[in-house]
C-alpha cells in the first residue's frame, strides 16, 4: 500500500495514458505518441470552411472496423474510432486531400495509417487512450 500511496502524489502519474494521438488543426498533421515517445506524424484532414472539428481532450468511445457513414451517402469509413458523439478519426479514399481541411468535421487519414492507430487502440485499450485535438 505504501509504494501505491507514494505514486498517486505524483501529479499526473496515475492517469498517464499509454497512447495518445494529438491532432493539430494549423498543421493538418496527427501525432502519435506511446508513452510519451512520438511513434508517427501523419497528414490528416480536418473541417473544411463553415464546419467544425471541436477543440479538446477526448477519449475513444466506440471503434468500428469497416463503418459506413449514416450522414453521408453511406460513405466508407475504415478504421473509425469515435471519440465525441459523431466525431471520429477514420481513413478516407480522398488521400490527395490529406494535409488540408476537407471533411465535415472528422478527422481523415490515409487508410493504412488509420488501421495503425486503429490497432494500437485496440491493443493499449480505449481507457488507456487520449485523443487531444488542438488549434
Amino acid at each position: 500500500g505504501l509504494l501505491l500511496g507514494a505514486t498517486l502524489l505524483v501529479p499526473g502519474m496515475a492517469s498517464a495514458e499509454r497512447l495518445v494521438a494529438r491532432v493539430s488543426i494549423t498543421d493538418q498533421t496527427m501525432e502519435v505518441y506511446r508513452e510519451g515517445q512520438l511513434l508517427y506524424t501523419w497528414l490528416v484532414s480536418t473541417a473544411k470552411a463553415g464546419k467544425v472539428t471541436p477543440v479538446g481532450a477526448y477519449r475513444p468511445e466506440f471503434l468500428s472496423r469497416h463503418h459506413k457513414s449514416r450522414k453521408y451517402t453511406n460513405a466508407p469509413m475504415p478504421f473509425t474510432i469515435f471519440y465525441d458523439g459523431d466525431y471520429a478519426f477514420h481513413g478516407t479514399d480522398q488521400i490527395k486531400r490529406l494535409g488540408k481541411p476537407a471533411s465535415h468535421g472528422c478527422v481523415r487519414l490515409d487508410p493504412h495509417n488509420a488501421e495503425i492507430l486503429f490497432e494500437m487502440v485496440k491493443w493499449e485499450g480505449m481507457e488507456n487512450t487520449r485523443v487531444e485535438i488542438v488549434q
